[in-house]
């Protein structure tokens, strides 16, 4: 069904692309300490186990919820998805992003071998942060798809025909609209491997051999910055893919972190996110993308080859012939066959035979 020529890289996104949490823009831009906020969220949990002892509690999206108390609370007065988008422009990459994007396509854009079977980079973004703040970052034109939450602005009352009043312009955050947790992350490495994020019509759970899925797990490396990362991690270390954690360089524990990872066979490199020319980083990932290109191209060649039987020539040598039988009775000509004497000389007297078969 594919050609299956397409590698993914795929990013995490806090503490992958940028130094810490994309939300910390958004709160700043209201006057609202980060520090504060996620310490909020983190006894959240406690909180809310108290209040509902029976009650199963996501940790992982409890942020969502806060973020919208907040609005609730008039804290965060007219947050909308476009102010969201707007505020990602604020968002600090580490050193050599974006511009590691461009560079890397460029490159595998640019090699012969792989041009020839249309080799293509795609960049995927799977996050449990805000798709909306990452469509608005400086990463954005360079990527395929973001999975990550996302907020609803308008929610119907009961027969879904009309509006709330308080639901008209300007709008603002109201609901969740959808969760992207550590463990659903897998869902995104499942579409992009079957090809449903680009074309829908092929549902993420419907049967589909590996052979004819878009981008096999084996096309894939998976960025990301540590533990919550590791059953993106996991699936791609069983089915061929690479993985690779990086760690701020001016924090040693996040160091410790990785290498633990690593020790532990979790990923199969590490490094600081340092993406410019020449890094460690850098230099790991573009040499995993080379070894993933010449990989596909040599698969496609086999598969060609394997397609296309050599073609009829002359044959111009008796070595390792044998002479199939020939009866004297008629003439010379070999037994079961219309092949003349006038055209296989057959030996005589010990002297060696001249073969003239075309």
């Amino acid at each position: 069904m594919f050609p299956q020529n397409v590698i993914a890289v795929i990013w995490d996104f806090d503490h992958t692309l940028i130094p810490g949490y994309m939300e910390d823009p958004i709160l700043e831009a209201y006057g609202i300490e980060p520090r504060h906020f996620w310490q909020e969220v983190f006894d959240l949990r406690n909180k809310l186990t108290e209040l509902h002892p029976d009650v199963r509690i996501a940790p992982d999206s409890l942020y969502l919820n806060h973020l919208l108390s907040y609005v609730a609370s008039g804290r965060l007065p007219g947050l909308s998805n476009q102010r969201l988008r707007d505020l990602g422009r604020k968002l600090q990459f580490y050193p050599g992003m974006p511009e590691f994007l461009g560079q890397l396509k460029e490159k595998v854009a640019s090699e012969p071998r792989w041009a020839k079977y249309r080799v293509e980079l795609e960049y995927y973004i799977v996050s449990n942060g805000l798709r909306q703040t990452i469509l608005g970052s400086a990463v954005a034109p360079w990527v395929t798809g973001v999975w990550a939450c996302e907020f609803l602005e308008v929610w119907p009352l009961p027969g879904l025909g009309t509006m709330p009043e308080d639901q008209q312009e300007p709008r603002t955050i109201r609901q969740v609209g959808y969760v992207v947790d550590h463990t659903t992350k897998t869902r995104a490495l499942f579409e992009i491997n079957k090809g449903s994020n680009v074309h829908p019509e092929i549902d993420v759970n419907a049967s589909l051999p590996e052979a004819e899925r878009r981008i096999p797990f084996a096309n894939m490396i998976y960025i990301a910055d540590g533990p919550s990362d590791i059953p993106m991690f996991s699936i791609l270390n069983r089915n061929g893919g690479k993985t690779f954690a990086v760690y701020n360089p001016n924090h040693l524990e996040e160091f410790h972190q990785n290498y633990e990872l690593q020790r532990q066979g979790r990923v199969q490199g590490f490094g600081p996110a340092d993406y410019r020319p020449g890094s460690h980083t850098a230099l790991w990932i573009e040499h995993s993308v080379e070894l993933i290109a010449d990989a596909i191209v040599d698969r496609l060649e086999q598969r060609l080859f394997s397609h296309v039987g050599l073609p009829p020539r002359h044959i111009t040598t008796t070595d390792n012939l044998t002479l199939p039988e020939v009866d004297p009775a008629r003439n010379g000509n070999v037994l079961g066959d219309t092949v003349t004497s006038s055209l296989l000389r057959v030996p005589q007297d010990g002297q060696a035979g001249e073969q003239a078969v075309r």
